[in-house]
């Protein structure tokens, strides 16, 4: 059975995100829709990009993975579909893809990128404040239902793209950021396993706070105390065994986070 993912900024109250279930439903009865998160804050599209590039290779090849958000709907920005690997994107040209674009191109796998100009796949009215209703939903479903990327529209190699944060080496440390806070309280660093690779960690800080080391689990150490570790995505992690490490530390999105190294033959 095909597979499609939402992703959006629009929360779950206001029943958006159910008709968009409703319009590809409609055109793809028996699709079976997974909601990867409906809680991206409003507009933010790096954080959209952040949670797409740690969760979609999880889901079965020719996954479908629609993402709707989208500041800049109903200007110029354009529509688009995209292959990247096994998996396949529909959302809004406006960077939200970045880093699986990096991944991609990495990896050495396919990336094919389309301009989805072509209205005989969308709704027969156009809301200029809801294309994922209107646009997305149904190219989405199409896409889902086996029309190829060239059915939708003209491919293209200028995508938007956002800077993506990437640590900084230094002689003896990694300089890294802040780049995501989720429900916990748990902060993602802009370092991962890859870039520790050989390297033994002395301390992380943030501001004021030190921690030292790296612990293997949330529950090496007493409650209340911050510890880093690897995420389930192998990104470097700040926590609070059993509280916020954000609330704790006072942490935001951008914070600057140094980390201490030196090598693990030496």
């Amino acid at each position: 059975m095909k597979v499609l993912t939402l992703t959006t900024d629009f929360g779950t109250e206001d029943g958006n995100v159910g008709v968009m279930k409703g319009v590809i439903w409609g055109i793809a009865p028996g699709l079976q829709i997974a909601d990867l998160s409906h809680q991206i804050a409003p507009q933010n599209i790096r954080q959209a990009a952040f949670i797409l590039a740690r969760q979609v290779f999880y889901f079965p090849p020719g996954t479908v993975h629609l993402v709707v958000v989208d500041p800049g709907v109903g200007t110029a920005r354009r529509p688009i579909a995209a292959q990247i690997g096994t998996q396949f994107f529909v959302g809004p040209d406006n960077g939200v893809f970045s880093p699986l674009y990096l991944r991609g191109e990495k990896e050495g796998w396919p990336v094919k990128i389309v301009h989805t100009n072509r209205p005989e796949f969308w709704r027969d009215e156009i809301s200029n404040v809801f294309h994922g209703r209107d646009i997305f939903s149904p190219v989405g479903a199409h896409l889902a239902s086996g029309k190829d990327l060239s059915d939708l529209g003209e491919f293209l190699d200028d995508p938007v793209r956002i800077a993506w944060v990437k640590p900084q080496r230094q002689e003896n440390s990694l300089m890294g950021e802040v780049v995501h806070i989720d429900h916990f309280g748990n902060l993602f660093i802009s370092i991962t396993e890859e870039n520790l690779s050989g390297l033994e960690v002395i301390t992380v800080q943030l501001g004021d706070y030190r921690i030292s080391g790296m612990s293997r689990t949330f529950g090496e150490k007493a409650p209340g105390e911050l510890i880093a570790l690897l995420s389930s995505t192998n990104d470097l992690l700040i926590a609070q065994v059993n509280g916020s490490a954000a609330k704790a530390m006072q942490a935001r999105v951008g914070d600057n986070v140094e980390v201490l190294v030196k090598s693990k033959e030496g």
